[in-house]
């Protein structure tokens, strides 16, 4: 069975060149409601926990790198099939090859500095919410 809920971050490329707001804006128009949202900034060693999962893969300490050089938006949201319609909303890794009118079809300047994360399963927005937030930050 789909969640209802999904993890997002408004990467540090969007959020430095002011996109967070319209990014926000098709995302509750989409029909999903932002139960829990922050901004902050993370460290190289938070990023690297956060990526664990990339840990032996070659592009893992770019990543690193470029996710703790400035802020970011992290949310969970909220809607029925949350991972898969938001999966569909922000579009392809590559903005190259993302549909039109999506997130990073609009934001996105290439594969690494996507303008969004989006969970790719209902077991990681659970771990992927909880890295961030704890049970008294989500709006039930």
């Amino acid at each position: 069975m789909a969640s209802n809920r999904t993890f997002t971050m408004i990467k540090p490329d969007a959020f430095a060149e002011g996109n967070s707001g319209a990014i926000l804006k098709m995302i509750e128009e989409a029909g999903f409601k932002i139960v829990a949202i922050k901004a902050t900034q993370l460290s190289a060693e938070l990023a690297g926990k956060f990526y664990a999962v990339h840990k032996e893969r070659p592009f893992y300490n770019d990543l690193c790198n470029y996710m703790s050089s400035g802020p970011i938006i992290a949310a969970i949201l909220e809607k029925d099939n949350a991972v898969a319609d938001f999966r569909t909303l922000i579009g392809a890794t590559n903005p190259a090859e993302a549909a039109e009118g999506t997130i990073r079809k609009l934001f996105a300047k290439s594969i690494e500095a996507n303008a969004v994360h989006g969970s790719d399963s209902d077991e990681n927005a659970q771990i992927e919410g909880s890295f961030f937030f704890s049970q008294l930050e989500h709006v039930k």
